[in-house]
């Protein structure tokens, strides 16, 4: 495993190890945290751990041609009972992330250092938060990373305060990234959740080339 230094380089990530931890250490500067999603890379770690970089194999991956809407949500869609935004209050966004419980969940891996370097990245308009609301009331929302360039926005996290608040939030997002002629939103590791959205896993392989030919295209 790759140990990183000051100097702005991952390793390959065919090096990854088979749970997909490629590399240990470095920072969260916008300029690394950047480099990494444009390669395929993103951290994930805790509070009392090193910055971990991974980048599994497989690749969860929703394709926007390939997304399924059920037919209980579209019936939530259509009841227009929730308000959707998109950058309102990316702050208040990723703090709800950080602090909603989670089955099966002891902390939160979203640690104080990175909703600061993830804020940074949201000033200079890197990533992305949507916001639910129920009247003035925040009640569900979801933030990423946008690659406009490679037309590929990688999720990280949503909250949802109340039932389907979230779903509705990432219905949006995916009518926007559509609107934008995005290909993909990266997912990275299987839920079932996404899962019902259509989203699937497809090697490491394969979702490179998909960033690869994505960024030559445009």
């Amino acid at each position: 495993m790759k140990v990183l230094s000051k100097e702005l380089l991952f390793p390959k990530v065919e090096e990854a190890n088979p749970d997909g931890l490629l590399a240990i250490g470095g920072d969260l500067s916008t300029e690394r945290l950047l480099l990494a999603y444009r390669s395929g890379i993103f951290p994930w770690y805790e509070a009392n751990q090193p910055i971990l970089w991974w980048s599994p194999n497989p690749r969860m991956v929703l394709f926007l041609e390939d997304v399924t809407i059920s037919k209980s949500l579209k019936k939530v869609i259509r009841k227009q009972e929730f308000t959707v935004t998109f950058n309102k209050n990316f702050d208040a966004v990723i703090e709800q992330c950080a602090c909603v419980k989670r089955a099966g969940q002891q902390g939160t891996w979203i640690t104080k250092e990175m909703i600061c370097a993830y804020q940074k990245l949201h000033k200079l308009g890197h990533a992305l938060s949507f916001e639910v609301w129920r009247d003035i009331v925040l009640v569900g929302g979801g933030y990423g990373i946008d690659l406009p360039e490679q037309k590929v926005f990688c999720g990280e996290s949503m909250f949802s305060l109340e039932s389907n608040a979230s779903k509705v939030g990432f219905e949006s997002l995916i009518n926007r990234c559509a609107g934008e002629n995005y290909q993909i939103i990266d997912c990275q590791v299987y839920t079932s959740h996404l899962e019902r959205f259509g989203a699937k896993e497809i090697s490491r392989s394969s979702f490179m080339e998909l960033l690869t030919q994505s960024h030559s295209a445009y």
